[in-house]
């Protein structure tokens, strides 16, 4: 995923400019520490005390030219107006929140509200349109079955989640005025591989496939996870 979002940002902005970022459910702070080090000026947004502690952590290891072009902020990403002015971000990301979201339409009108024009949106969401796929490549035939005419799932933490289908999120992307530009599958081979498995030896290998696969049909739409980029008009 992070090597699509470079793609989507090296074909849209003139290289070396410094972005303004905002990272909308950072989680730890992997991306929005990597882009950081990439020289932009990144906002992270989370309300998690502990992701919170974890991400402050690793940026105070990071070199202070690193730091002062990072800064995190304690909220949640549904009060976005509350933080920040229109326009302000010409990157916005929100990876692995929709999930938690019953209603994601208003989160996402304030993500779009906050970009600037011509400003990258990007979502990483799970994909509706496969639900079924997981467990039916792990034999729980009655768990495929049940998935078919449903976007709720409980995830691997236990949690009683929600998938988004791309046709839905589609329509809402040009209704709120960033519509979709590209797509992509992340995880497409490797949804069914195990918690804690070890990094294996041929990775380079694996990411490769991995990356034709996400961006080839018919091969994206069963990913277990949608990249969405959409461009604020």
């Amino acid at each position: 995923m992070a090597r699509q979002l470079e793609e989507q940002i090296v074909g849209r902005f003139p290289v070396g400019r410094r972005l303004r970022v905002l990272d909308v459910g950072m989680g730890q702070g992997t991306q929005a520490l990597r882009l950081a080090r990439a020289g932009h000026q990144v906002t992270g947004l989370e309300r998690d005390a502990t992701m919170i502690a974890t991400a402050r952590e690793a940026l105070a290891g990071e070199p202070e030219g690193i730091r002062e072009r990072m800064r995190i902020i304690e909220g949640d990403g549904r009060d976005t107006g509350v933080h920040f002015l229109p326009g302000s971000f010409d990157v916005v990301l929100c990876h692995g929140v929709l999930m938690y979201v019953d209603e994601p339409d208003p989160l996402l009108a304030g993500l779009a509200r906050v970009l600037a024009p011509g400003g990258l949106l990007s979502l990483l969401v799970r994909n509706g349109d496969a639900l079924a796929m997981r467990p039916g490549l792990s034999g729980d035939w009655a768990g495929a079955l049940a998935c078919f005419d449903t976007v709720a799932y409980r995830n691997r933490l236990g949690l009683d989640v929600r998938a988004d289908r791309l046709k839905t999120l589609t329509a809402t992307l040009a209704g709120i005025g960033a519509p979709l530009h590209t797509w992509y599958g992340v995880r497409v081979f490797t949804d069914t591989a195990a918690d804690g498995a070890g990094v294996p030896d041929d990775l380079e290998i694996l990411l490769a496939a991995e990356e034709r696969a996400g961006r080839t049909d018919p091969y994206r739409g069963v990913a277990a996870l949608l990249h969405l980029c959409g461009v604020r008009g």
